[in-house]
């Protein structure tokens, strides 16, 4: 990056680093930060999507649909989350792959299923073959954010039943008795009060979400942690830049990231906790009320 870096090997120690740090694998490095963070801003709404859908079909009059979501939140919750990323990404791909064979390749006679091996046409692969670099990590990308978002969705599904739980019914049954239908008293009454029980578990189930991305590097997408063990690893004098093994200060990069982000979140909850407690008959109301007073 800068003129200076054309031999490291001569350098004076503050200029070896400047160099070392600006090399393309540490800027993947760094890159690899806002893949975290693009990673948690994908899979948080579509998390509290599928959690909120999961929630609703948990208190459905029709069976069928309860025991759908029934279904779906105990088998999650009781399978491994590690189970669920590796799992996903290969079920979902060949699902789409096995679709795409038959639509673009109805004329092969050679089973799909043979042995160990799933073999479509060429076709049907995905990612196409020949995509770009590009193309194949926005793939593995999105495969990842969806396996994140069907784990992480269950738990918001039995925290927000729970929360729909909490408020009392006596309101519910108010509402109807003035003539609104269920679904107008769930929008009116249930819906903007739920969210102050539900508050706590989610704020919960966001740091977890956090502490989760590090499997990223499980999934072969080049996260962080990636860049962490390769860049900190030893190098030899075989490398430009040759150093002994500093993964513990790239892990330490990481620690202070983790830290901080984990800090931010919880102020950003706490403040939205207070926001929505506001006027509400809950602890942190009764206390806002209180010190207003």
């Amino acid at each position: 990056m800068f003129s200076f870096c054309t031999d490291p090997a001569l350098l004076p120690d503050w200029q070896w680093f400047a160099c070392y740090l600006t090399t393309g694998t540490h800027f993947a490095f760094y890159r690899s930060f806002l893949v975290v963070m693009l990673l948690l801003a994908v899979v948080a709404p579509l998390a509290l999507g599928m959690g909120m859908l999961g929630a609703l079909a948990l208190r459905s009059g029709l069976a069928p649909v309860s025991l759908l979501g029934k279904g779906y939140v105990n088998l999650v919750r009781g399978v491994p989350d590690i189970v669920f990323f590796l799992f996903v990404p290969i079920a979902l791909g060949q699902g789409i792959e096995w679709v795409l064979h038959h639509i673009h390749c109805p004329d092969w006679d050679q089973p799909i299923r043979q042995g160990n091996d799933f073999v479509v046409c060429r076709e049907a692969k995905m990612p196409p073959v020949g995509a770009s670099a590009w193309t194949r990590n926005v793939y593995a990308f999105a495969m990842a954010a969806i396996a994140f978002a069907l784990v992480f969705g269950a738990f918001v599904a039995n925290t927000l039943h729970g929360a729909i739980q909490a408020v009392p019914r006596a309101q519910i049954e108010t509402a109807e008795a003035y003539g609104m239908t269920r679904s107008q008293a769930f929008r009116r009454i249930t819906m903007p009060q739920m969210w102050v029980f539900a508050l706590p578990g989610l704020s919960n189930i966001w740091q977890i979400l956090i502490k989760s991305t590090p499997l990223l590097f499980l999934l072969g997408i080049q996260d962080a942690v990636y860049w962490a063990r390769e860049l900190g690893g030893a190098k030899t004098s075989l490398f430009t830049y040759p150093h002994p093994d500093w993964r513990v200060w790239y892990f330490l990069v990481l620690l202070i990231f983790y830290l901080f982000l984990t800090w931010t979140s919880e102020r950003g909850f706490g403040a939205l906790n207070r926001r929505l407690s506001r006027g509400q008959a809950t602890a942190e109301g009764e206390r806002l009320r209180k010190a207003e007073a």
